[in-house]
């Protein structure tokens, strides 16, 4: 198999820019590698190789060599709009739809030079139903979810660079169960026009890579935001602050000594590490999540709701209906919940760079039928700050651990730059 299929992003485009690598080479190792595994892995929700050899030629015929992201294969997640691809958003309802443009976010990593390979498969509406996909360190494992395609196509060599959603926790998840990096950027900062939106005030489109490096490179060329080169070596160590969160009651035992392991070799590794508690009032997020999320997704799920409402799952309606029958009263409170907690998180974490918690409870459930759960993800989701998860070792049945690296809002490039540092510090 063809070396070039195991590159993370920012050594292929070094090497293409070297002239050591053309956009069709990498293009042809990925198809390999989805050959040879997809009938397992079962990433995609619509996969053409005809097409993406196409694409990749016209990017090595046509493409800018320096443009950021240049012949580089992206998954794209079945929530956002494609205009030479279906968008089905994990439902029957949407079935073979076609829309007649590309949702934003696709649209500008096309401009920044990256080939589309196909669709990744997602929940049912990025939200609940799984779909078949299974994780590459084994297949009879979840994946994690919404983004499960996205991060097992990542995990398994089939892309360097995928898209994400995430509304709980389906950026972060699925790719600490993947054994790969996920980024979910400070809320707004990936624009969400033409993609699915379910929850308004929640839904941040992410990015899941190969390294850190890779997703300061996608993020930063499809936002126009600087996020700086993680790779290169700060000044100093980082001050983090170990919490725990107020879900810890849910973490499993590899989990616990996850974190506890992690934050001793970050010590030896020169970093100042401290204990550091969220508020009590932050526990409020624990139930204030899922009321804005369920309320907002009943109101997205209009039409669908109104004319499609048997193509929905009944678990899915069971959680819409719970979202529409929150009161004003509820969701004002919940709504209100959020806003002290953001205004009362630089407080919270000051005196340190990042915090260091787990990306989710333990390593991946075996079975298809459940994702996991999000029990450490929901409340920074909701505070809209960024999170990266780096790999960070394995559990007891051998599938891939997280640990999550949490930075204050807006505070983008650092994040991504800490996140580096933790990563080598636990790899080394």
């Amino acid at each position: 198999m063809s070396s070039e299929m195991l590159l993370t992003a920012t050594e292929a485009r070094r090497r293409m820019r070297a002239g050591k690598l053309d956009p069709v080479a990498l293009m042809e190792a990925c198809i390999a590698r989805i050959d040879a595994a997809e009938s397992r892995i079962r990433a995609f929700a619509w996969f053409d190789a005809r097409a993406a050899r196409a694409a990749a030629a016209h990017c090595a015929r046509h493409g800018d060599p320096e443009a950021p992201l240049f012949g580089l294969p992206i998954g794209v997640k079945d929530v956002f709009d494609t205009a030479d691809m279906p968008s089905a958003y994990g439902s029957p309802i949407w079935a073979g739809h076609r829309p007649r443009a590309d949702a934003a976010a696709v649209a500008w990593a096309r401009a920044a030079g990256a080939v589309v390979i196909g669709k990744t498969v997602t929940t049912e509406f990025a939200t609940r139903t799984p779909g078949p996909t299974g994780n590459p360190a084994n297949p009879a494992h979840t994946p994690g979810g919404s983004s499960s395609g996205s991060a097992a196509g990542v995990g398994a060599g089939f892309f360097p660079l995928a898209y994400g959603t995430q509304t709980a926790g389906s950026v972060i998840r699925p790719a600490a169960y993947c054994g790969v990096v996920g980024y979910k950027p400070s809320f707004g900062l990936i624009e969400r026009f033409g993609m699915k939106v379910m929850a308004a005030s929640l839904d941040t489109v992410g990015v899941i890579a190969a390294s850190v490096a890779d997703c300061a490179l996608f993020a930063g060329a499809v936002s126009g935001c600087d996020l700086g080169e993680p790779e290169a070596r700060p000044a100093r160590a980082p001050r983090i602050g170990v919490c725990r969160s107020p879900t810890w009651d849910q973490a499993a035992p590899e989990t616990r000594a996850l974190l506890e392991d992690a934050a001793g070799r970050l010590a030896r590794a020169g970093a100042e590490v401290v204990e550091r508690a969220l508020p009590a009032a932050f526990a409020a997020l624990i139930e204030a999540h899922p009321i804005v999320m369920n309320a907002e997704s009943a109101c997205a799920m209009g039409w669908e709701l109104a004319h499609a409402r048997t193509g929905l799952s009944a678990s899915l309606l069971e959680r819409l209906t719970f979202g529409l029958t929150r009161s004003e009263t509820e969701r004002r409170a919940a709504y209100r919940v959020f806003a002290e907690t953001r205004a009362a998180f630089p407080a919270a974490t000051e005196g340190v760079d990042i915090l260091l918690t787990p990306s989710a409870p333990g390593e991946a459930p075996a079975g298809l039928g459940w994702t996991g759960d999000p029990a450490f993800n929901s409340i920074w989701t909701s505070l809209g700050v960024p999170c990266v998860t780096v790999p960070a070792g394995s559990g007891p049945s051998g599938m891939p651990l997280g640990i999550q690296i949490v930075g204050r809002n807006g505070e983008d490039r650092a994040t991504l730059a800490w996140a580096e540092w933790v990563s080598a510090a636990l790899s080394g």
